[in-house]
């Protein structure tokens, strides 16, 4: 069984097609809102990249490219994963993740420091 995951969201500063700015749309994400992944096999920058949308349907980023090819094969296998809205940061925001279709736990906040330099990796068991 995997853990809740922490994730981070990147390439919030780069424009959508079409509808609000990432940025905008993190900026209006509240803790605990329901965040969907959605694998893009076809993106011809990455054809591991995963896709964050928020509640609304609108873009806000990635999944970093070392964590997608992951999460997209846990996808593929038909693993029930669940995402929320963790929190903002200065580069953009986290999500948490649960791998067996409960919504995932909140961790607490960090008051000193809201974006640690440090997160554990998860260890991911071997396929």
């Amino acid at each position: 069984m995997i853990p809740d995951t922490t994730l981070a969201i990147v390439g919030v500063d780069f424009p959508n097609k079409r509808g609000p700015g990432r940025r905008f749309e993190l900026e209006i994400c509240q803790p605990g809102e329901p965040i969907e992944l959605r694998p893009e096999p076809n993106n011809p920058a990455d054809e591991h990249a995963v896709a964050v949308y928020s509640c609304r349907g609108i873009q806000l980023g990635y999944i970093a490219s070392i964590r997608a090819v992951r999460i997209g094969q846990l996808i593929r296998q038909g693993v029930e994963i669940v995402a929320i809205f963790h929190t903002h940061t200065q580069r953009g925001g986290l999500i948490r993740v649960a791998f067996d279709g409960t919504t995932p736990d909140l961790p607490p906040e960090f008051p000193d420091d809201p974006e640690p330099d440090w997160w554990p990796d998860e260890v991911w068991p071997e396929d």
